[in-house]
């Protein structure tokens, strides 16, 4: 049996167990161990607040005897593995909880599964948890902690070690249904100090493109001898010449990465293989799980099983038992194989449960877990004071104070930083940041991180609709990205400055906009704009503006050109659809091409030449007009055609020129809405999200304000006891004379006839206790002699409580003569004090 350990530990522990501890290498080791600097990416955390006993569950500071035995097992099992394996580290098996109770680590699972569709895959888990837990490194970094958390404690602090991350994920995975385990192991240094520093962005690497198998190409016996190969060969031989420039370039760039690779590699590590790091490991079978894979709960990525960053696994365990990894792992954890039923590579701590059917005795059962539900709130009540010093810092509005969710804060005091090769991941809660940015990607050029590149921004609940915003340092060109829906249907702007007549590129969502507008760039003296599925068959116009500073018309370029190309209408003949229109407004000239015909290589054109004064009548002569005819045989067109042809085409120039001014005005209204927008942020807010949306609070509370009024006035009408009188006089606001003696007459005899009635009522109740009790004496006078015990003494429980039920009556009956008096005269005077009758009745 190997130590399931790397090959360094290997190599230090090949000594005799007797002498082992005094051997010089050990406190060599000891020396380089206590020198050694353990570094997160994270920043230093203050220590965890201490745990409040009295609030903590009783099954947090005491054991069942459930656990008491689970402990003892434990002991037992440790004793024996410490005997057998003595090389080996020690298990963790029992370390202590928050309350410093020792809690075996299998009952500090709590499978949970929570009301978000987020945390219903494991990639949602695994991404929350890295997400929302802070990183306390181990110390020292080759022990496993003394103390394991529970996961309900985790979620308060928002921090913890390698295996509180792992405890809080497997929890969560087992109660989405997933077959998961939590992994006590070995790792590289980089994994367990969180240092990515050296991987690249994830949202830098491109997307893994699918492969395509290459056709083979059957050989046959009989084929076509290809043509003969008429190239020059010294065309050939330069060609060659230039491929052998080009592949000693491609090697010195590569020999230069490699280079770079070297000088950027970390140094080496002198605890190789002894980092002790957790992690959770899910087998196939459930939740249509094909393969085995880890998962690393800091970063939340998954691994293959085989992947180099895992170097070796001491002990797994779920929620139902704990193994102990009896495999080879001295080159990693590639060759290991994950069947916990087999007893050779995996020794189990619990007998496995015997079928059903199976007469061997009931084996003992792992204890349940004395973690309560986990819970994650979607929206708390207080934020922590980092985060309010945070976000008056960002110039937060006000409604934003005093609003807090785990789900949607996500990251510890709403924001994370990821630094990754040459790039630095910023990340925000959504609502944190009054811009409603979310994410940032920040590249660089150097591999410290100096000389910044590009910065991509992402962006959430914009009222503006932006989405992606994209700033490259080099050029100073900014991309925006918008999603559908805001005004100009706005796509996509790429500028260098928000100043009109400079340099920019839009995009529009073509299909929402009636001009059909797809694309539309603009340069200081041109604009070229591309349309889509345009009825006119529109589909590219490029403008030229002039580059005399003569007087603008409020601030418009003066046209010099306008070019207009047309998709082919299929409706018309080629020689009468224009494929291209050309207004030289400077020259007062008008081109038009039309498109080929099928079997021509050379289409039909037309140039007008404009009159000098479209006011005034000027006769049409053929030297306004040149034109070009594919087809020699065709009949000229006669001067009226042309004519008119002319006519319309300047009435056409004049709308292009009316469109092409709307354009430059809709471009200047853009940059102008997208100044004040910029000057003045704001985010949407859901009218379901009633804790951000202030009309919607407004709103809700007055809703409660009037349903609490009107039950009060309902209860207040219930109890008026002049209601139901008042209601039969149709709820008059005054009342006169008359209507007020009849309600007190009304309300007297009311209470009159009540009080007679339950006086008959009493009366007629006693009447019929003493007619039976009558019936009941006839009856045992006359069966006495022939009655047995049971009989008499049932005839004797019979008239006892008849006669206590008649006294009782006879009681209330005379109690209700006394007190209706006294009740008509209380309803009297009160009548004559309510201030509704008082000055009728006076």
């Amino acid at each position: 049996m190997v130590e399931p350990r790397s090959a360094e530990l290997l190599k230090t522990e090949e000594m005799d167990d007797e002498g082992s501890r005094g051997d010089p290498e050990l406190r060599d080791m000891e020396k380089r161990l206590s020198g050694v600097e353990v570094s997160t990416v994270e920043p230093p955390l203050s220590a965890r607040p201490e745990v409040d006993l009295s609030q903590c569950p009783t099954s947090y500071k005491d054991n069942s005897s459930q656990e008491k035995t689970m402990l003892e097992m434990a002991a037992n099992f440790h004793a024996q593995y410490c005997y057998l394996y003595p090389e080996r580290k020690a298990l963790l098996l029992c370390p202590l909880n928050e309350c410093g109770v020792p809690k075996f680590v299998s009952t500090t699972l709590r499978p949970t599964l929570l009301p978000y569709p987020e945390l219903y895959t494991w990639e949602g888990c695994a991404a929350f948890v890295s997400d929302f837990l802070l990183l306390e490194p181990l110390h020292p970094p080759i022990d496993p902690p003394k103390q394991l958390y529970s996961p309900t404690r985790v979620l308060q602090t928002r921090r913890g070690t390698s295996f509180d991350f792992s405890t809080l994920l497997c929890s969560l995975l087992l109660g989405a249904g997933y077959d998961a385990y939590c992994v006590s192991g070995y790792a590289l240094k980089e994994m367990c100090c969180l240092d990515q520093s050296h991987q690249e962005c994830p949202l830098l690497v491109n997307k893994e493109e699918v492969n395509v198998a290459e056709q083979k190409v059957l050989l046959k016996k009989y084929t076509v001898k290809p043509p003969r190969d008429l190239c020059s060969g010294f065309d050939k031989l330069q060609e060659s010449k230039e491929k052998a420039k080009a592949q000693a370039l491609l090697l010195k760039k590569q020999q230069e990465a490699e280079r770079l690779e070297m000088k950027e590699r970390p140094p080496s590590d002198p605890l190789l293989g002894l980092w002790v790091h957790s992690w959770v490991l899910v087998l196939s079978g459930s939740r249509e799980v094909p393969d085995n894979f880890f998962i690393d709960p800091l970063t939340g990525k998954s691994f293959p099983t085989t992947d180099v960053s895992f170097v070796g696994v001491e002990s797994v365990w779920n929620h139902r038992n704990y193994w102990v990894n009896m495999q080879d792992c001295r080159f990693g954890c590639a060759e290991m194989t994950y069947d916990l039923g087999d007893a050779a590579g995996w020794e189990y701590l619990l007998k496995p449960a015997a079928p059903i059917a199976s007469e061997e005795p009931k084996v003992f059962e792992m204890p349940p877990s004395w973690v309560k539900r986990l819970e994650i709130s979607e929206q708390g009540d207080s934020l922590p004071c980092c985060v309010l010093w945070l976000l008056s810092c960002h110039s937060t509005t006000s409604f934003m104070l005093g609003l807090s969710a785990d789900m949607e804060t996500r990251y510890p005091e709403g924001t994370k930083v990821i630094q990754y090769r040459k790039a630095r991941l910023e990340k925000f809660a959504p609502y944190l940041l009054n811009d409603g940015l979310v994410t940032r990607l920040t590249t660089y050029k150097d591999i410290q991180c100096t000389q910044p590149s590009t910065v991509k921004e992402w962006f959430q609940n914009r009222q503006d609709h932006l989405e992606v915003r994209e700033l490259t340092k080099a050029d100073n060109v900014t991309l925006e990205q918008f999603q559908p829906g805001r005004s100009y249907s706005l796509k996509s702007h790429r500028y260098v400055t928000l100043v009109p007549e400079t340099e920019r590129e839009m995009e529009f969502y073509s299909h929402t906009r009636a001009d059909g507008l797809a694309r539309r760039v603009e340069l200081p003296t041109e604009m070229t704009e591309t349309f889509e599925q345009r009825t006119d068959f529109l589909y590219h116009r490029h403008v030229v503006f002039s580059r005399l500073s003569e007087t603008l018309d409020q601030g418009q370029r003066p046209i010099e050109k306008v070019v207009e190309h047309f998709h082919r209408n299929r409706a018309k003949p080629a020689s009468e659809d224009i494929a291209e229109r050309v207004f030289l407004i400077s020259e007062g000239h008008i081109q038009v091409t039309y498109h080929c015909e099928d079997d021509r290589i050379i289409p039909a054109w037309l140039n007008f030449v404009k009159p000098h004064d479209s006011q005034q009548q000027q006769p049409f002569t053929s030297d306004m007009v040149s034109m070009f005819q594919v087809d020699p045989f065709e009949k000229p067109r006669k001067k009226l055609f042309l004519y008119e042809m002319l006519m319309g085409l300047m009435k056409e120039e004049e709308k292009v020129t009316l469109k092409v001014i709307d354009s430059d005005k809709e471009v200047r209204a853009i940059l102008a809405l997208r100044k004040k927008e910029e000057s003045n942020r704001k985010l949407n807010i859901s009218i379901y999200n009633t804790a951000r949306n202030e009309n919607a609070r407004i709103h809700r509370e007055m809703e409660a304000r009037l349903a609490k009024e009107e039950q009060v006035r309902r209860e207040q009408k219930e109890l008026d006891y002049l209601a139901p009188f008042l209601a039969q006089l149709g709820d008059p606001e005054t009342l006169t004379h008359q209507q007020a003696l009849q309600l007190r007459n009304d309300c007297l005899a009311d209470l009159k006839q009540r009080l007679i009635d339950k006086a008959n009522l009493i009366q007629a109740s006693f009447e019929k206790e003493t007619q039976e009790l009558q019936y009941k004496q006839m009856w045992y006078q006359k069966h006495q002699l022939t009655m047995s015990k049971e009989d008499e003494a049932a005839y004797l429980a019979y008239c006892t409580e008849v006669m206590f039920r008649i006294h009782v009556l006879k009681l209330r009956l005379t109690r209700h003569k006394d007190k209706a008096p006294q009740k008509y005269l209380a309803l009297e005077e009160k009548l004559r004090r309510d201030p509704r009758l008082t000055a009728h009745l006076c």
